[in-house]
This record gives structure tokens, C-alpha cells and sequence, in this order.
């Protein structure tokens, strides 16, 4: 496990002003992550630890709600997008990917994170207010970032309580056989925020691990476990599936705009793909890791989806558990997929924690480091607990913001920042056009998603979430 002293510093080099601040807490950041990386660099992540994170990162409560979204395309054009989507997701990834290397290496650095590749690259970027300006690149991305992965965090908080409440509801109406599910109508007898509390504590001891070659054993657990559940899905829907002639091939363009924030929420990893490679023994090798990986994330995606609305066809709901027969073989399709999230949510947390943490550490002696790094951690999550508990529809202002922060990681940003880092250098027309085209298709992605929340937000509120399990009427 990773020393606390080595992310700690002097009480005597504490910034006196803002810029100061900045750009002391930018090179502390540095050196630590350097000192860090040296000192990990015999016992880094292999090339199946690194796999297993970069897949449980991707496979999330999104997943489930593919059917409905291949709903909300059409048979024939939900496919080809979500392929497209994909496709466009990763590439972006190794834009970042390059961008951070090309950085690392003009700059004679080990490495660089997401905001730190932001910051350099706006450094040397022509516009002289940009480069002025250019520690707010690096804030951007970094309240982005903390943003987006404790909003799945609070999520993950909600989809966990939810299905331990019904399966602690429906045990009395659980059947042995399993027939075609029939819609129940359950008055919960404990209230939810009760299982989000029991809940609560175990997560906080899970965040205390801070080693990714740790996490990795949590990983495959999760790993065995979603896979265990998703093969019970699969042999469920894969069984006298209906004519699919019936299904239309294309959907209205409003139901459209709710398919493309779906699927580009979905991709849930660009938050782990820097700090995955920056932790592997052989960074080299994470163009394959990462190529292999959401490869298999994207045949996944395509497979679940399109055969679980070809399976249910007008009746498929948002949560694809929604639609399982009502018996104790499916209902462990809940235990299974909640521990996968469960373990997952450490992972999610890691980003925000590794951006947060190093600066409060940085401003208090090296004999509180510990104490800090703990506090900081409990008290994340406890945020991410009472966000559950407090804010209605969570899922749907998650949703909102998700559309913002997620869409501009994932699509705006990474083009961007491979315009700033190579125009000196003379890109070519070809990929300034491509990055230009990216970027908006990136933004379209924001208001589209943001329209989908907000047109949700107005409808009647019922109890139960986009990404959950939930049957409450």
C-alpha cells in the first residue's frame, strides 16, 4: 500500500496566494505522483489486472438500461450507433492517452494526469490569455472529473439500497418456478434510506484500500459475480426470442436523443484509462489492454442490449431486471449485479479521492497525514450517501450533470486538448477537422443529455430510478 509520507509536504512551503497556490500544489502533485509511480514501479499492475479494472469500470448500472435505449433507436439504427458511439468513445481515450505521453515526454515527466495534461498543453497553446489562464484548464477537468465519478458513486449508493430493499420486500411473493414476470405492487415496509445507512459503513472501509493492485482482487470478485449475473440474463433473453420483423427499425428522433445520452453514459470509464496506465508495470502495453478491453465492453453493450428489446419488445422496461420472471434464480441477478457495484464503486471513488486527497494532505503536517486521508475518504462517501438520501430522483439530477461533466470528459475535451498539445507542431487538415467535428458531436451529446434529464424531471415522480431494479408502483 502506497505510503502516506510520500504524498505529504512541509509546512514551511505552504502558498501564500492563489496563483501560488496553484502552481505550488500543481508541482507537489507532480513530484508526488512521480515519487509514487518510482515506488510502485516493480510491484505495478499486470496486463489482466489492468483488463479486470478497465472492464469493471466500463460495466456499470448503464448497462442495464441498454434494451430500453435500443428501444428508443429503433432495431436497426441502435445497434450502428451504439457500435459508433463506442468506436468514437475510444478513440478519444487514445487521443488522451497521447496527448498525456507526448506531454510527459517534452516535459521530461514520468507522467500526467487528465488536468495536468489540460494545464501543460494550454501553456504553450498560442492564445496568450489561454496560456495565461492555462491552471484553470486543470481545475476544469479536475471538478469534472470529481463531478462525474461521485455522481456514479451516489448512483451506485441508490441502485445497492434498492435492490437489498426488494429482495428483503419480495421474499414472501418470490416463486420457485419462474414464469414470466408479472407487475407487483409492493408498499416497502423499511424505508430505503435505511438500507443506504446499513449500507454506509462497509463502503467506508472498502475506500480505505487505496492500492489499485489491491482493488484488483475486489475487481474480479465483482468480475465473477456481474458475470454470473449477466450469464443468467443471457440465458433468459436468448430463449424463444419473439419475431423481431415486428420490432421497427428506426425510432422517432426524440426518442433518439434519449438513446444518444444513454449510450454515451454508458462509457464509464474515461476517468480510470490515465490512472490505470500510469499503475501498470509495463505502460507500454495499455494501447492493447484498452483496445481488447472496450472491445469486449462494446460487443457486450451491443449483444445485451439488442437481444434483451428483441426479447421484450414494446414492454421493455428501463432496468432489464424489471422484465426477469419473479423466482429466486433471477432475484440472484440482483445479489450478483449489486456486489459487482458494490466493489465498483471503490474503483469510481479512486479518481475523485486521488485528486482531492493529495491536496489536503499538502496542508497539514506529515503526523496527520493518515488522520487527513481517512477523514477525507469517510467523508466522501458519506457525501455520496446523504446526495442519495436527500435529493429526489437522484438518478435524473445525476443524469443532469452527468451530461454535462461525462459528455465534455469523453468527447469535447480529449479532441481539444490534441488541437492545443500538436497545432504548434503542424497537424494536418484532416485531424483538426476530425477534432472540430468530435468536439461538437461532443456538445450535441451535452444538450441531448441534458434535454433527456430535464424533459425526465417534469414527468409525474414515482418511486422507482432509471438504473435500479425497482417494481414499486
Amino acid at each position: 500500500m502506497l505510503k502516506i509520507s510520500l504524498l505529504a509536504k512541509d509546512n514551511n512551503s505552504k502558498p501564500k496566494s492563489l496563483d501560488e497556490g496553484a502552481k505550488s500544489l500543481s508541482e507537489s502533485n507532480g513530484v508526488t505522483s512521480e515519487r509514487i509511480h518510482l515506488a510502485e514501479e516493480a510491484n505495478g499492475l499486470s496486463m489482466m489486472q489492468t483488463l479486470i479494472h478497465l472492464l469493471k469500470c466500463n460495466i456499470g448500472t448503464g448497462l442495464l438500461g441498454l434494451p430500453l435505449a435500443m428501444k428508443n433507436a429503433g432495431l436497426l439504427v441502435g445497434p450502428f450507433s451504439l457500435l459508433a458511439i463506442g468506436i468514437l468513445t475510444v478513440h478519444c481515450m487514445v487521443i488522451l492517452l497521447n496527448c498525456a505521453q507526448h506531454l510527459s515526454q517534452r516535459l521530461q515527466k514520468t507522467f500526467v494526469n487528465y488536468g495536468e495534461a489540460m494545464m501543460y498543453s494550454l501553456e504553450t497553446c498560442p492564445n496568450a490569455w489561454l496560456r495565461t489562464h492555462s491552471v484553470w484548464g486543470r481545475y476544469t477537468v479536475s471538478f469534472l472529473l470529481i463531478i462525474t465519478q461521485l455522481g456514479f458513486c451516489s448512483v451506485y449508493f441508490m441502485f445497492m439500497a434498492d435492490n437489498l430493499q426488494q429482495m428483503v420486500e419480495e421474499v414472501h411473493v418470490t416463486a420457485k418456478t419462474c414464469e414470466p414476470r408479472k407487475i407487483l405492487v409492493l408498499t416497502p415496509s423499511v424505508d430505503i434510506r435505511f438500507y443506504m445507512l446499513t449500507i454506509l459503513p462497509f463502503l467506508i472501509l472498502l475506500v480505505f484500500i487505496q492500492n489499485l493492485r489491491v482493488l484488483s482482487i475486489f475487481s474480479t470478485l465483482a468480475n465473477i459475480t456481474t458475470l454470473g449475473s449477466m450469464a443468467l440474463i443471457f440465458q433468459y433473453i436468448m430463449q424463444e426470442i419473439p419475431d423481431p420483423r415486428n420490432l421497427p427499425l428506426m425510432a422517432s428522433w426524440k426518442t433518439f436523443l434519449l438513446f444518444f445520452g444513454t449510450a454515451i453514459f454508458t462509457f464509464e470509464g474515461v476517468g480510470m484509462v490515465l490512472p490505470l496506465k500510469n499503475q501498470m508495470k509495463h505502460p507500454q502495453q495499455f494501447s492493447f489492454v484498452l483496445y481488447w478491453g472496450m472491445s469486449l465492453v462494446i460487443v457486450l453493450y451491443i449483444c445485451l442490449g439488442t437481444l434483451g428489446y428483441m426479447k421484450f419488445g414494446s414492454n421493455t422496461q428501463a432496468s432489464i431486471t424489471l422484465n426477469l420472471p419473479n423466482c429466486w434464480l433471477y432475484q440472484s441477478v440482483k445479489l450478483m449485479y449489486s456486489i459487482g457495484i458494490f466493489f465498483t464503486y471503490a474503483l469510481q471513488f479512486h479518481v475523485p479521492a486521488e485528486i482531492i486527497i493529495p491536496f489536503v494532505i499538502s496542508q497539514v503536517s506529515e503526523s496527520w497525514a493518515l488522520f487527513a486521508d481517512l477523514s477525507v475518504r469517510t467523508a466522501l462517501v458519506c457525501l455520496t450517501c446523504v446526495s442519495a438520501i436527500l435529493i429526489p430522483r437522484l438518478d435524473l439530477v445525476i443524469s443532469l450533470v452527468g451530461s454535462v461533466s461525462s459528455s465534455a470528459l469523453a468527447l469535447i475535451i480529449p479532441p481539444f486538448l490534441e488541437l492545443i498539445t500538436f497545432y504548434p507542431e503542424d497537424m494536418n487538415c484532416t485531424t483538426i477537422v476530425k477534432d472540430i467535428m468530435i468536439s461538437i458531436l461532443g456538445l450535441l451529446g451535452c444538450v441531448f443529455g441534458t434535454y433527456q434529464a430535464l424533459y425526465e424531471l417534469t414527468q409525474p415522480i414515482n418511486h422507482s430510478i432509471a438504473n435500479s431494479t425497482g417494481v414499486y408502483a
